[in-house]
């Protein structure tokens, strides 16, 4: 008889088969007494009750695994009387590869969503490998999109548009396109991200004609002319215009953060604050586009205890509820207003912890608890 064609390890040789099966036994064991998998069941179809129908959040489910906290999730924003949510849906996550799509993770999102009676608004945008450069040839962040694949990237849309047909009826085209960071760390180009819009706004009409073409989700930001981080969003806008950006969007996105101003101050072109959205809506004005909406898609105060630009608890709260109600006296030509962020998955262990509403583990923050009693009518300022 041969020997075998590999040595047998030496711990190998002393194993004798009851301790095979004693080791078989404890993994059935283990595996018999495992946690059931969690059976998610949709309920009645919910609507939101509000006294503010602009209120929303940014979710931020786009990593969240389980279902049963995508669920819980989204009935927590409809308990706290937000009628709208902004989610990411990565084009990565949805078509890894080429003419391949995988639309599990974001098909749960809309069902619940719906079932809660949300009207959610998608972000789309990001770059999957298959549409950046070789990797041996330049090195690419996900957020680098080159004209060559502006046609694949409306492809997407469309697709994602033609499947949400009805139930997702707003989209956001790219996120803060005025960064370097958001540009694949490139310099920023007004003029390419409305030809991105123009190759975009056709095909997603095609796939809806109901559908609301998001442009900008500018970031505010004072950087001038020529600096390698980004351009200030209001010279970005005034440069889309001048590119011909009017017939290919139907709303403008914006970020309004407070930093550490309460919402009130009045807005400035050398000052970030909350306002800052009006000076925004000046430039659609002056250009003749002031029937289009804007939708406040991040926005909000961070309570950090050490971070130059946070404020205090009470602050935080006085100041978010004080925006959804300034955005609702004051802003007739406002969609919506939505904060950032609901809830992440997990903890950051970073300042960025203190922007959400709700801790990893559903914990309501008094944030969540008071702006609960803002959309029912209970909330006195203090």
């Amino acid at each position: 008889m041969q020997g075998l064609p590999f040595a047998i390890p030496t711990w190998l040789r002393h194993v004798r088969p009851i301790h095979l099966i004693r080791a078989a036994l404890v993994l059935f064991i283990l595996w018999a007494i495992r946690p059931p998998r969690l059976r998610v069941v949709l309920g009645p179809p919910q609507q939101v009750v509000t006294t503010n129908p602009i209120v929303g959040v940014h979710t931020r489910l786009t990593d969240e695994v389980d279902e049963w906290k995508i669920q819980r999730t989204l009935q927590m924003v409809r308990e706290l009387g937000a009628p709208w949510i902004v989610e990411f849906f990565p084009w990565p996550y949805i078509e890894p590869k080429e003419g391949e799509f995988t639309w599990g993770h974001s098909d749960t999102v809309v069902k619940h969503a719906e079932n809660q009676g949300l009207t959610v608004i998608a972000r789309l945008g990001w770059v999957p490998a298959w549409a950046r450069p070789d990797s041996d040839e330049q090195e690419t962040t996900p957020t680098y999109l080159d004209t060559d694949h502006y046609d694949d990237f409306a492809a997407f849309v469309a697709a994602f548009v033609a499947r949400y047909r009805g139930r997702v009826n707003h989209v956001v085209i790219w996120n803060e396109p005025n960064l370097s960071f958001e540009w694949g760390y490139r310099p920023v180009d007004p003029g390419g991200y409305v030809e991105l819009l123009r190759r975009v706004y056709p095909r997603a009409h095609a796939a809806n004609p109901d559908v609301v073409v998001l442009a900008g989700a500018l970031a505010p930001t004072l950087e001038p002319e020529g600096s390698m981080a980004g351009l200030s969003d209001l010279a970005y806008l005034g440069r889309m215009y001048q590119a011909g950006a009017a017939p290919y969007f139907d709303a403008l996105a914006v970020h309004a953060y407070g930093l550490t101003s309460p919402p009130e101050e009045p807005p400035a072109p050398d000052a970030i604050n909350f306002r800052r959205v009006e000076l925004l809506r000046e430039i659609m004005v002056a250009h003749g586009d002031g029937s289009k909406p804007i939708y406040v898609t991040e926005a909000g105060w961070n309570d950090h205890p050490r971070w130059a630009h946070a404020v205090r608890p009470a602050q935080r709260i006085e100041y978010t509820i004080g925006a959804y109600e300034w955005a609702r006296q004051h802003w007739p030509w406002c969609a919506c207003v939505a904060m950032w962020a609901f809830r992440y998955p997990a903890p950051t262990h970073s300042y960025q912890d203190y922007y959400t509403f709700v801790t990893a583990d559903f914990e309501p923050k008094v944030i969540y608890l008071e702006v609960q009693n803002y959309t029912r009518g209970a909330w006195t300022a203090p």
